[in-house]
């Protein structure tokens, strides 16, 4: 077992390694082009530059590829279009649908999978805009009218869980931070690592070991969809988890709680939401999860284990490191 998760790590880090070395070419690649046509007199126009970029559906690719080396093959270039074999099935990035060969021809049934820049750092906050509250309006609007149905077969494959009675199977109760939660089991070494990280750094933060003591619920696998959407939470897969405390304190926690009572919950400061201390978002982020309370559609109970979010916006982690 031991031997297995050594190798495990070592292929991450080559692939990881590959990942981070095409994209540095790909800059070289860029800046010779610009410097080249520049001293020929030549303007060089963004649009250039930008394709010769590498395509996001490759950009992609790679790098799920890497940050799920034991279960992903590599990214290929099939038939003009990026894939990915899952457990042996081509899946293609159809516009970032992620799609086996079967479902292509109805591609737009689906919205696109949520790859998106994940930020390091909490952005500073700022009073929205009159303009800013008014597309925070659309999209809550949108959201409720036009639910996001997105496909769920890729994810489906990578955690071998297309129903409810498959998921079950795949769950292994975890003893963390002093509760019991049942998880899927290709996370147990992740979340083992995150409990050590904060457990250390709770000997010298206060804060911290007294949001451990706070803490009431902490649960992970809901086999069921995103509120307000079609679209299958990572919760079925129990590789998401929420902790909530005992108390509120009259802090907000998830954005469509509220909006209950505060139709424009965006204008509700980070002072006044529920945020775990900054060391124990990191020791998550540090083994391949991302924070809710990050989304503009904020959800600062939940935690998600997403590392190629991590990889493509370029934050390092125990994993990629």
């Amino acid at each position: 077992m031991i031997l297995e998760v050594f190798v495990r790590r070592i292929v991450r880090r080559i692939l990881v390694i590959i990942f981070i070395g095409a994209s540095l070419l790909s800059v070289q690649a860029q800046n010779t082009s610009s410097s080249t046509s520049a001293s020929a007199g030549q303007s060089v126009s963004t649009v250039s530059i930008v394709q010769q970029a590498p395509e996001r559906a490759e950009t992609i690719m790679k790098a799920l590829s890497a940050a799920y080396p034991d279960i992903l093959g590599p990214a290929q270039y099939i038939k003009g279009d990026w894939a990915i074999a899952v457990r042996g099935v081509l899946y293609f990035y159809a516009g970032g649908r992620l799609l086996p060969a079967e479902l292509l021809s109805q591609a737009e049934q689906y919205a696109p999978q949520p790859f998106y820049t994940y930020p390091a750092e909490m952005p500073v906050w700022k009073t929205p805009s009159a303009e800013e509250s008014e597309r925070m309006k659309i999209a809550t609007r949108r959201r409720t009218s036009q639910p996001l149905k997105r496909s769920s077969r890729f994810w489906d494959a990578v955690y071998r869980a297309s129903s409810k009675e498959e998921a079950y199977e795949r769950l292994k109760t975890l003893r963390f931070l002093g509760r019991n939660v049942m998880v899927h089991y290709s996370i147990l070494e992740e979340l083992s690592l995150v409990e050590e990280q904060i457990l250390a750094a709770a000997k010298k933060d206060t804060q911290v070991q007294k949001w451990i003591n706070s803490i009431d619920t902490l649960s992970a696998w809901n086999w069921r969809t995103i509120a307000q959407s079609e679209t299958r939470s990572y919760h079925a897969y129990a590789t998401a988890l929420d902790i909530l405390p005992k108390h509120s304190g009259n802090l907000e926690t998830y954005w469509l709680w509220t909006a209950e009572d505060n139709p424009e919950w965006w204008t509700v400061p980070y002072e006044k939401r529920l945020h775990p201390p900054d060391a124990v978002v990191k020791a998550f982020e540090r083994y391949g999860f991302i924070w809710g309370g990050k989304w503009s559609f904020y959800d600062t109970m939940h935690f998600e284990y997403r590392p190629e979010l991590l990889l493509l916006s370029g934050i390092q982690t125990a994993q990629f490191h």
